[in-house]
Order: C-alpha cells, then sequence, then structure tokens
C-alpha cells in the first residue's frame, strides 16, 4: 500500500459484520439499499448471494461475512446492501455487498489509521488499507478494489450478465 493513501484525511462509510466495524471510501460507494430480494445463481461460490434487480441492472450480491470466512448474514431490520463500485482491471464492476448493519459515514485523519496489520506470508491481508482508530475502538478500512481476486470479480461480474427480464421471470 501506498504512504499517499494514508496521507489524506478521507470520508469512510462503516458497516457490522458480526462483531468487527469495517470502512469502506464512501468514492466507492454508489448507495445504500434495504434488504430486497435476492435471485440466487446456480454454480456460484458460496460467497455469492446472488443478483438483483437495481432500476433494470442488473447487480451482483456478495454475503460479505462469508467472503471473510464469519458466519451466513442473517437477515435483520438491519440488514442492507452496499453498492459500490469495484474496479475490474480497466472496467468498473458494480457489486452489493450484504452486511450486517451499515453505521455511519464519517472522516479519519491520517494520524489515526495504521498501517494493516502483517499476519505471517499465508494470510493475504493486501485488501486491508489500515485500522482506523476511532473512541479507542479500531475499524477495519477496506481497500475494495483487493477484497476480491480478479478471478473471483469475473465470476461475480458474469453472474451480472443476465438480462433483468430473466431476473423478473425468476421471482
Amino acid at each position: 500500500m501506498s504512504n499517499s493513501v494514508l496521507n489524506e484525511t478521507k470520508q469512510y462509510l462503516t458497516f457490522k459484520l458480526s462483531d468487527e466495524v469495517f470502512g469502506v471510501d464512501v468514492a466507492q460507494v454508489r448507495e445504500i439499499l434495504d434488504y430486497i430480494k435476492i435471485t440466487k445463481v446456480p454454480q456460484t461460490p458460496d460467497f455469492m448471494c446472488g443478483v438483483i434487480n437495481l432500476r433494470g441492472s442488473v447487480v451482483p450480491v456478495v454475503d460479505m461475512n462469508l467472503k471473510f470466512g464469519m458466519n451466513l448474514t442473517e437477515r435483520t431490520v438491519n440488514t442492507c446492501i452496499v453498492v459500490v463500485e469495484v474496479k475490474l482491471g480497466d472496467e468498473t464492476a458494480v457489486l452489493g455487498a450484504l452486511v450486517d448493519s451499515v453505521q455511519e459515514v464519517f472522516e479519519i485523519e491520517p494520524q489515526n489509521i495504521e498501517p494493516a496489520p502483517r499476519i505471517g506470508t499465508k494470510l493475504n491481508t493486501e485488501f486491508i488499507k489500515g485500522m482506523g482508530k476511532r473512541e479507542e475502538k479500531f475499524i477495519i478500512l477496506l481497500d475494495i478494489d483487493k477484497v476480491f481476486s480478479s478471478e473471483e470479480l469475473e465470476i461475480v461480474q458474469s453472474s451480472g450478465n443476465f438480462k433483468s427480464n430473466e431476473i423478473n421471470s425468476a421471482k
């Protein structure tokens, strides 16, 4: 990770997965949706919930708890889909991130961000921009472009290549 990423004040949208708080740069967030029906797509990875129809566009939805090796996201009144833009090579892919709840948007000063922890050589923490500190608690700041491997993004992106009428007929 370059130091320039940590040298500027940025706004982050924070959300909960299990008991942990994560943050993503608001510049990559398109919108936040209440939980809506997700159409399952066969033969996709476990973390891939399916797709939603977002104003005529097919958007793949990923269970972020499963992606990070936690338990399946249980649907509650707080469950949300955070629609984000992710770079896929030279293109930008739109996907929904299923989260337990959205917390807030706030700025984090560079001096309140620690570098991502190094946890040995076998665990990939490249997707963590840093650890934001706020009121003696840590917020895991994600580099949403690095959360998924290119292979995973291609699978997720290809699942979004259904036509909207195919999704509507599957309901």
